[in-house]
Parts: structure tokens; C-alpha cells; sequence
């Protein structure tokens, strides 16, 4: 029988971190998918409102790679109030040509911040002006933190400004954000006001109701919002889409039905077989990306399954050349 490799978490991390290795990987993926011959089903998603949770399951199989990735998510928003991190999960990679399980990555959600993180990044490398100096992070999570350090291995950072609902949490966020990226990094109680100041817009949370106005941007600003990945979830004012000079999906049948464009047809500013060329396609070069530094762009980001089978290839390959993790007979 074959050997599984065991990886956890503290094996994962060990041998990927949030870098430019880790964006090529992810944008690399995002070029695969408009190459074709990617299949990627649906995102099986359910929610569990009773307890303020999801659970997502993305895959993807990639040709050329010689694996595919499986990831279970869950996403329960309040375990932060008993002391508990809000995202978890677990990814198992299977051999392509055979089917037969290679490794088991506990990575507890490790794997998909990072892969989330990279993708904003690459948004923000093709979609944000080349003279981008100041980011605004809306929210205080862990995709906070991460999505302003992505952003600064892509572009220049001068300044940012967190905003988040909880005051002390955007204060204490700001003050390590400083430190770790050695520039300053400010509260802004106001989310107009943070808003108005960016170059760059990040939306972080598990929002319902907007948290950005379609009346704050201004000209030039690029906007990438990753947080709705599910029915029900919006950060963004729907007209924010219909404002718009360029808007790109990861993925633009799951931007119709989980990510801010749901809410936009909703609303009736948007047609519903309406074409938008997808973050890949930006990558590639066979769809425009910003045409002017004038233009309000927006990223728009549900989360693939051809992110996770690229971030647990690349982690899988790492592990094996370094010889992490505890291989056990299935």
C-alpha cells in the first residue's frame, strides 16, 4: 500500500510562508485557469447560521500537475469570543494518475490564508496603479494582516490605515502591522475617511451589509474584496460594482452566485449574463487589465479550487525536500 505523508500544521508552516514563491504560485494558478483544460467544480457550501459558521469544499485538478487537492473549510465568526480562531480545516492531496492519497495536510486554515493572501496580491499587481503608496485595510482579522503584507511585496507602501468595527483591535493591528512592515500604519475610527486616503482598498470580513460606499471612491483607486464567499455576504454597496471602470472575478460564475457581484444582479445593476474577464485572463494578458491610472478597479475574490490544489502541490514538494512531516502506511 502507499505511503501517506502526515503534515501539520507547524510542518506547513515550516516550509510556506506568505512570500513572493507563494504569489508566483498563485498566480501562476490563476493562469492555468484561463489556459483551459482546468476542471474545477462548483464550491460545495453550507452554512450553519444557527452557529455564525460555513463550511466550504473546493478542488480542482490541474493539468501538468501531478496531484489534486481536496480542502475542507469551515468558517465559525464568533469562535474568536471563546478563544478560538474563526477559520479551520484541512486539505487532502491525491495523486492524479492514480487517485491514491499522498498527504494529509492539518493545516487548520494555515494553507488557505496564505493562498488567499497571494491572491490579493496578484489583484493588486495587476489590477492597482504601479504608483500605489497608501492601502486601507477594512477589518481586523487574520486576512487583515495578511492581505496589507501581501500587498507590500507588490507594491511600494509608504502608509496604511486599518478600520475595523472594533476600535481596540484596528489600534493593536496598526501598532504590529508597523512594526513588522516598518511603515506607519494608523487606526482610522472612520471608514469614509480611510477609504478616501487609499490607493488601494482591501475588505476583510464576513460583512452581510456593506461596508464600502460606491460614493467614497475617487478616481485612480483600486479595490479588492475578498470576504464574500457565501449567499448572504456583501462588503461592498452594490453600486460599487455598477461605478466601476474594470471589474475581474477569480472566478466569474462564483462571483454571480457567492461573491459581491450577487448582490449587484440583485439589485438590478448588473445584467445576469453580463461578461467580465476573469483574473486569470488579466494574468495571461489576453483580457486588459487597468487602462489608465484614472480607472476604479475592482477585484472581486470568492476563493478557487485550483488555489488550494496549487498551494498544497507547492507545500507537498517543500515537505518532501525537506523531509518534514510523518509518513505513515494507509
Amino acid at each position: 500500500m502507499p505511503r501517506i505523508l502526515l503534515l501539520t500544521e507547524a510542518d506547513l508552516r515550516a516550509v510556506v510562508s506568505l512570500d513572493r514563491d507563494s504569489i508566483a504560485c498563485i498566480e501562476d494558478a490563476f493562469g492555468a485557469l484561463a489556459d483551459g483544460g482546468v476542471v474545477m467544480p462548483p464550491i460545495l457550501s453550507m452554512a450553519i447560521a444557527a452557529h455564525h459558521g460555513e463550511v466550504d469544499v473546493k478542488t480542482a485538478f490541474v493539468p501538468g500537475l501531478d496531484g489534486f487537492a481536496i480542502k475542507i473549510s469551515p468558517g465559525f465568526f464568533d469562535n474568536p469570543k471563546i478563544g478560538l480562531p474563526s477559520t479551520s480545516g484541512l486539505m487532502i492531496l491525491f495523486s492524479a494518475r492514480t487517485g491514491q492519497t499522498q498527504a494529509l495536510l492539518l493545516d487548520n486554515g494555515y494553507l488557505t490564508d496564505v493562498r488567499t493572501a497571494a491572491a490579493g496580491a496578484v489583484a493588486a499587481r495587476h489590477l492597482a496603479r504601479r504608483d500605489a503608496r497608501r492601502a486601507c485595510i477594512l477589518g481586523t482579522g487574520v486576512q487583515a494582516r495578511l492581505q496589507l503584507t501581501a500587498l507590500s511585496l507588490v507594491r511600494t507602501l509608504e502608509s496604511a490605515c486599518i478600520w475595523g468595527r472594533d476600535a481596540d483591535k484596528a489600534a493593536a493591528l496598526a501598532a504590529g502591522l508597523s512594526e513588522s512592515l516598518g511603515i506607519p500604519v494608523t487606526a482610522e475610527p472612520d471608514a469614509e475617511t480611510a477609504v478616501r486616503g487609499a490607493d488601494v482598498i482591501v475588505t476583510t470580513t464576513p460583512a452581510t451589509r456593506p461596508i464600502l460606499q460606491a460614493d467614497w471612491l475617487q478616481p485612480g483607486q483600486h479595490v479588492t474584496a475578498m470576504g464574500s464567499d457565501q449567499h448572504g455576504k456583501g462588503e461592498l454597496a452594490p453600486a460599487c460594482i455598477a461605478r466601476a471602470d474594470l471589474y475581474v472575478p477569480d472566478r466569474l460564475s462564483q462571483t454571480r452566485n457567492l461573491g459581491e457581484l450577487q448582490n449587484a444582479i440583485a439589485a438590478g445593476l448588473v445584467a445576469p449574463d453580463a461578461a467580465f474577464p476573469e483574473l486569470g485572463e488579466v494574468v495571461r494578458g489576453t483580457a486588459p487589465g487597468r487602462g489608465s491610472d484614472s480607472q476604479i478597479t475592482i477585484a472581486d475574490l470568492t476563493g478557487t479550487g485550483i488555489q488550494d490544489t496549487a498551494i498544497a502541490t507547492l507545500a507537498f514538494a517543500r515537505a518532501e525536500r525537506a523531509g518534514a512531516g510523518t509518513p505513515f502506511d494507509s
